[in-house]
């Protein structure tokens, strides 16, 4: 800005401030909206194989979606825009060891087609199919495989026939 200067010609800090903050605003994109809403929570309530999958806007940031199955929260969902393409990562955490995976989800989300499957030279992860379909990859987050964290990419593709 012409005349923003303060003593000695260096810019005044208000000045910097103020150019900074309208530089990086928050963007809009960021912002999972209600067409969204509806159609991660059409997705993965197919995906689960269970209708009473709830997708709702995180109250604490807009950035984010709670997903709640019952009245019980199980995950979160991110938007993730970084890469010019729009997309949305579900992440779950799953309280049980390595060798109740497969039953706990069973009988978390009703569906005896839920499966878990080994993935090629890897001890630290599997994979969650839905019957033939993938889901997403189930992962230690610790070396006894004690607890497990579900993750699930959703492209922006994925969400368009729903």
């Amino acid at each position: 800005r012409a005349g923003a200067q303060g003593c000695g010609g260096e810019p005044r800090l208000a000045d910097v401030l103020s150019f900074w903050h309208e530089a990086s605003p928050r963007e809009e994109a960021d912002v999972v909206n209600k067409s969204e809403l509806k159609k991660l929570q059409e997705f993965l309530r197919n995906g689960f194989g269970a209708p009473d999958v709830r997708v709702s806007p995180d109250s604490k940031d807009t950035e984010r979606a709670v997903v709640q199955f019952g009245e019980r929260r199980i995950g979160a969902i991110e938007v993730d825009d970084e890469d010019g393409d729009r997309s949305f990562a579900f992440e779950m955490k799953i309280p049980v060891g390595r060798e109740v995976l497969q039953d706990y989800l069973r009988k978390l989300f009703e569906n005896e087609k839920l499966r878990i499957a080994a993935r090629a030279r890897k001890t630290d992860s599997v994979e969650l199919n839905n019957g033939e379909d993938f889901l997403g990859v189930i992962s230690a987050d610790d070396k006894a495989g004690k607890s497990w964290t579900l993750q699930i990419a959703i492209l922006d593709f994925d969400l368009e026939d729903l």
